[in-house]
């Protein structure tokens, strides 16, 4: 029998499982007030821009994959766009030759309140009031600090009082960084929700006050507040310098959240669901396409052959992702190659028993510039040390902590299903806007400041993000939604943990709980955009035979911290109506719920 820490959940009404406890409480009444999948998840969005503002907050990023039941999986883009004034020769004339992890020139335009507003307008049943409400009711009554957050806010304090006071007033109030376990509350956050959904309570009808809100958001005081701080704010980021932002209230009137087509592959017997290139998702699509005629339902799947055969895939895929991934509105993206089996039958025939410690990137014919570029860059490997710019006596340092993200996953009674991942807005990231008692995200440091690639700095591009929720559809009728935080790790955990349910059988809960790996051998997405080669990190779990016969393949193996690694959450609806869900242990805080 496979070890769980947990059982899988089952049951017929619904399934609501999440990075965060009081999130998935959140889920699980708003399907029983009537909701659907789209309202439970919108929900469970705000309860983890409350209780985990370290990972994720209201003026950060949501991409998601929608299905409403019976349909083909839809994707929204929920990821806002570099501003009109975000040009590389501005960021050069800054002194910069890199976008730095914190800072008002890493924000880009706020993009998840719209995601998660259209999403509700065309598939939810209940009103904005309803939707916030447990939100709002933590956010100013207080909840139970987590211990990460404490943790997180203690080590900025000293930096929040000196050169971020608009964070200081809202993290440390009374002047000082709460306790692990204290109730904490934010009221200025619960006072900006508070007034939109007054905005929304004053249109006639549910959908009408939805696109009330979206206006008051984007248009209205939340973009006042927006453009007014930044027309003044001048404050530390990650390079131990004070910058000005270029974000601006038209920046925001301009863009809205987006529906648009999944990309997706074939794998035994299931239809796997991505978002496109300007998210990491076609990695996990290509991995699978290198390894869909390997025996790997054979092999072991804890065992050396099978980490070693998935690990020297993600390192291909990855290498694709930084040459020729980007936003496909603005560059030329060659996805139907990076599709293709033949550019993955390539790959494939460069494994070996041996770990790879370079960088090789399929070779596609007319995209010689930015591969150019890419080698260019993975010769070098960059510390943290050396990009924290001024370093003390700045706290510099102290910006360049990033953050992470947040995952939900739903499936209601009537087979509707959401898998989302918001991040950005992270409290270590940005001051807190005046007033609404959140910070702007960081999601401009995957850009490049080299002109000609994908991933360049450009006025209304997206950049290229690492949040990757997933979907998948088996020819049975079987539907199964997933996803993890973890920023470059998202899509090597999930390949992991789907391969597993897939090929050697594991339910969800037994697929989750697996030691799961994953490597650095890649170009980091976030500041200082590090590059550790040959690198695989697993838990120790594995066992020592497996750590060894890793170690013998030539991989630079870091064993983590038990229990560590990855924040896998998954729900599945089969064709009876019977509905599974499982969360991960790691970090006691992820829970299933339902009935």
């Amino acid at each position: 029998m496979t070890f769980t820490t947990r059982p899988e959940l089952s049951g017929t009404f619904g399934m609501v499982t999440s990075t965060h406890w009081l999130a998935s409480a959140v889920g699980l009444k708003l399907l029983e007030a009537g909701g659907t999948a789209f309202d439970a998840a919108a929900g469970m969005g705000f309860m983890l821009n409350v209780v985990e503002p370290h990972l994720n907050g209201p003026l950060g990023d949501m991409p998601a994959l929608i299905r409403v039941a019976g349909e083909a999986p839809v994707a929204v883009c929920g990821q806002g766009v570099a501003p009109a004034a975000a040009t590389i020769d501005h960021y050069r004339d800054e002194g910069l030759d890199m976008i730095p992890g914190s800072g008002l020139l890493a924000t880009v335009v706020p993009g998840a309140f719209d995601a998660w507003m259209l999403m509700l307008r065309d598939h939810g049943r209940l009103p904005l009031r309803d939707i916030l409400a447990p939100a709002i009711h933590y956010a100013r009554a207080g909840h139970p600090l987590l211990p990460r957050v404490a943790d997180t806010i203690a080590a900025q304090a000293q930096f929040f009082a000196d050169e971020w006071p608009t964070a200081a007033e809202v993290w440390m109030p009374g002047g000082t960084a709460p306790a692990a376990g204290a109730l904490f509350a934010n009221p200025q956050l619960a006072d900006m929700w508070t007034r939109l959904v007054q905005e929304a309570d004053a249109a006639k009808g549910r959908v009408a006050g939805i696109e009330a809100a979206r206006r008051a958001f984007s248009q209205g005081f939340v973009a006042e507040a927006i453009d007014s701080y930044l027309a003044e704010a001048c404050v530390m980021d990650g390079t131990g310098a004070r910058r000005a932002g270029v974000l601006t209230g038209e920046d925001m009137a301009r863009w809205s959240a987006s529906y648009e087509p999944t990309v997706s592959t074939h794998h035994h017997g299931w239809d796997v669901h991505k978002c496109g290139p300007w998210t990491q998702g076609p990695v996990l699509l290509q991995c699978l396409n290198m390894l869909r005629n390997d025996p790997l339902g054979d092999m072991d799947p804890n065992g050396p052959d099978f980490v070693h055969l998935v690990a020297e895939a993600l390192k291909r895929g990855f290498a694709d992702r930084e040459v020729y991934y980007g936003d496909p509105d603005h560059a030329d993206i060659p996805l139907d190659v990076l599709l293709s089996e033949a550019h993955a039958d390539a790959h494939r025939a460069t494994i070996t028993d041996d770990a790879t410690h370079d960088h090789q990137p399929g070779q596609i014919a007319g995209f010689e510039i930015p591969a150019a570029a890419y080698q260019a860059r993975v010769g070098r490997s960059v510390s943290l040390a050396a990009g924290v710019g001024g370093g003390e006596p700045t706290m510099a340092h102290l910006t360049n902590r990033k953050g992470d993200t947040v995952h939900i996953d739903v499936v209601d009674q009537w087979g509707n299903m959401v898998s989302a991942t918001p991040s950005g807005g992270w409290l270590q990231s940005n001051p807190v806007v005046p007033g609404l008692g959140a910070p702007l995200n960081t999601r401009a440091q995957m850009f490049w400041l080299t002109p000609g690639l994908p991933t360049s700095l450009a006025p209304g591009r997206r950049p290229r993000t690492t949040l990757s929720p997933s979907m998948a559809l088996h020819d049975d009728g079987q539907a199964l939604a997933f996803g993890t935080p973890g920023g470059d790790q998202q899509d090597q955990w999930q390949l992991a943990f789907f391969l597993r349910h897939v090929h050697h059988g594991l339910n969800l809960q037994e697929a989750i709980d697996a030691p799961l790996f994953h490597t650095a051998h890649l170009q980091a997405s976030f500041y200082p955009r590090d590059i550790r080669p040959g690198h695989l990190m697993a838990e120790p779990h594995f066992g020592t035979d497996t750590l060894d016969a890793l170690r013998a393949k030539g991989h630079a193996l870091e064993v983590a911290d038990p229990w560590t690694v990855g924040r896998l959450t998954a729900a599945l609806h089969t064709p009876d109506g019977l509905i599974k869900a499982a969360a991960t242990p790691r970090l006691m805080q992820a829970y299933a719920m339902g009935r």
